[in-house]
């Protein structure tokens, strides 16, 4: 309770709070939140603007062009672009975090292949290399999982390398390593978690930036499924009509814009709580 009282005490922090915690209620909930049926088609209810009214009911935020409500879309598809955020960089952060220690304990061998294979994945931009991939492996929840945690897992590996190379020369390590402790357990109990508090800052702010790539990458049709509804393809479903059904792609845009501004606000207070010399500085 005393590390949340630090975090409302900012009040950017206090509204990025809220605004994580809304999408994340939204999103754990969607199948009993949603008013209409998502995937329920009706041509003759067509882009009916927000706040009109149909035969079945009050249609909040209006329907798309296949007649199907856009705020039961808009809940629903926050179950998947925030799955495949978490999870992302859960994937990402589990082999950057893990390469990143190797490399910074082994720093000879181990460390420069590795980071020789991280400064070629950093010379393609982020965006060309993932839509090469989904290109290849195809459109699906799982795939798309693999392929923003496979090509974004360097971010880690860098700032975990640094810190290890620090953390190597401590006494604490040296110590476990005089009293033969091998090279796992060092790992493991001594490095990881003195850098998990930069992990977690580092973490908090990718899930933005991974909600960010799978809206663009299902924009583009290399998401999930096209059956399956997206904030990134709704914004797709809704380009053509901009000027006479605005809402139909304004929607989904303004839920990815307070989902990041939240997770970024509150990834911002987390790194002041959290980093060592900014605690220095607030004090």
């Amino acid at each position: 309770m005393g590390f949340l009282r630090k975090i409302v005490a900012s009040r950017l922090a206090a509204l990025g709070l809220i605004l994580t915690v809304a999408v994340a209620f939204m999103a754990i909930f969607a199948p009993w939140l949603t008013p209409f049926d998502p995937a329920a088609q009706d041509v003759t209810q067509r882009l009916i603007p927000p706040f009109g009214r149909t035969p079945e009911g009050l249609h909040l935020l209006g329907t798309d062009a296949l007649g199907r409500d856009v705020l039961s879309r808009l809940i629903i598809a926050s179950r998947i672009s925030l799955l495949v955020g978490v999870a992302a960089v859960i994937v990402s952060g589990f082999f950057g975090v893990m390469l990143g220690l190797i490399a910074g304990y082994d720093d000879q061998r181990a460390g420069r292949v590795i980071m020789a294979v991280a400064d070629v994945q950093l010379a393609v931009p982020f965006l060309v290399l993932a839509l090469a991939v989904a290109a290849v492996l195809g459109p699906s929840v799982f795939n798309l999982v693999v392929v923003l945690g496979v090509t974004n897992w360097v971010q880690y590996a860098r700032v975990v390398r640094a810190e290890a190379l620090t953390l190597r020369e401590r006494e604490f390590v040296q110590a476990a390593l005089a009293l033969g402790a091998s090279t796992p357990r060092i790992l493991a109990r001594h490095l990881l978690p003195n850098v998990m508090s930069s992990v977690i800052v580092i973490s908090s702010l990718q899930v933005a930036r991974m909600i960010l790539f799978e809206a663009s990458l299902s924009f583009l049709g290399l998401g999930v499924p096209a059956q399956i509804p997206t904030w990134g393809s709704m914004i797709a479903d809704g380009r053509n009509y901009v000027s006479s059904a605005w809402w139909v792609a304004a929607m989904p845009g303004i839920a990815i814009f307070l989902t990041v501004v939240g997770i970024n606000l509150l990834g911002d207070r987390l790194r002041d709580l959290l980093d060592p010399k900014l605690r220095h500085m607030e004090r």
